[in-house]
């Protein structure tokens, strides 16, 4: 087995540890206090090609692979969760089920915006009643005519404050139970559609969570994504795929926590020597970057996989929920090995902290993901 990346993967990091240093980095502690969104800071990725990384060049796409996706994902989110997930949303769940379900028409028209920067990626799935059970969806879709007409509500959405269109999910056929559930393309503009950006969260908070309110908003016949009642199983094959991005999001975000935590035990002086000179110190350490090794191998397999066009479900699953446990494990030993000092925003563990705790809950619960895993291996 060949564990070396390509020379374009290669290539990749080092561009996006730069930016990442340069452009991400420097702002982030500002932005975690004001809640601003780096709308520059991605039109500066969207320059670079970085916006339609994993999508085919006829849309404006960069053709490259998904394990070159999960290290962009990686490299932003070493410095700043809040760029992490806002990269990961706009590729995996915006981007991606128009790849994937989307006819020619559709993505010229919906994914060339998303890969060029001009639209952000976002995804409406969940909902204030079905979170983990998607299948409890309530918003409906009515077909009128030549055009559909649809009512509901969307909770804790990424990205749809400075979306231009995203992939919806609702009901068309309450008989079918989950075999009713359809997805649609929908404008933000289309008249009765509102984007409500008022939570209040405990970490990322310069990424852009949102509520979506549905107001008989009407689409074109046209704007189906895929085949209806094929929803739930689109969703579902794009949550695998977005696994690998919060995976990826949690080895960044492990790794910028376990160097600080290196660099201050290093720098740090208690009792007439460095900290890295105790052994308790080190075990954390040592801890910590075997963890984060063995996550990123779990997350490159997984992109890998499903760039190979093969199984990938519980991959992704294994990959999601080991990556962000030993994630929020890093970070609270990150701030442990600051003492009081890492209790301070001043020295930024602290924001690591709060922003990996909603790695173990979305894209899937620790828990939902057991039971992807359960499932998987026969049980």
């Amino acid at each position: 087995m060949n564990f070396d990346l390509t020379k374009e993967q290669e290539m990749i990091r080092k561009l996006i540890r730069d930016f990442s240093e340069a452009e991400v980095a420097p702002g982030a502690d500002e932005r975690d206090r004001t809640g601003a969104f780096p709308y520059e800071m991605f039109s500066k990725l969207a320059e670079l090609g970085i916006m339609g990384l994993p999508f085919p060049e006829q849309y404006g796409g960069g053709d490259a692979d998904t394990i070159s996706f999960a290290i962009v994902v990686e490299e932003l989110s070493r410095v700043c969760a809040s760029a992490g997930i806002t990269y990961s949303a706009h590729i995996s769940l915006g981007g991606e089920p128009l790849n994937l379900f989307g006819t020619h028409e559709q993505k010229e028209k919906y994914l060339t915006p998303i890969c060029t920067g001009e639209s952000f990626g976002a995804f409406g799935l969940t909902e204030p009643n079905a979170g983990s059970d998607a299948g409890g969806t309530q918003t409906t879709a009515v077909l009128d005519g030549e055009e559909w007409v649809i009512n509901g509500s969307k909770c804790f959405i990424t990205n749809a404050s400075y979306a231009k269109h995203l992939a919806v999910t609702a009901v068309t056929d309450r008989s079918k139970g989950i075999n009713g559930i359809s997805a649609f393309i929908v404008p933000t503009n289309a008249p009765g559609f509102t984007v409500i950006n008022n939570y209040e969260k405990m970490g990322l908070q310069s990424s852009n969570t949102t509520e979506l309110i549905l107001e008989n908003v009407r689409v074109p016949k046209d704007n189906l994504l895929g085949t209806e009642g094929e929803g739930f199983k689109q969703f579902l094959a794009t949550l695998d795929g977005g696994r690998i991005g919060i995976g990826a999001m949690a080895v960044g975000l492990a790794q910028g926590a376990y160097e600080k935590s290196l660099q201050y035990a290093k720098e740090r002086k208690q009792f007439g020597k460095s900290l890295s000179n105790f052994q308790a110190i080190q075990f954390k350490l040592a801890d910590m970057a075997m963890n984060i090794e063995i996550a990123r191998n779990m997350v490159y397999k997984a992109a890998w996989l499903k760039e190979q066009g093969r199984i990938f479900k519980k991959e992704a699953a294994y990959a999601k929920l080991f990556a962000s446990e030993i994630c929020m494990r890093a970070c609270d030993q990150a701030i442990q090995i600051h003492g009081g000092y890492g209790y301070m925003k001043e020295y930024q563990v602290e924001r690591f902290f709060r922003d990996a705790k909603l790695l173990e809950i979305g894209e899937g619960t620790s828990e939902v993901q057991r039971m992807v895993i359960a499932k998987q291996i026969g049980c």
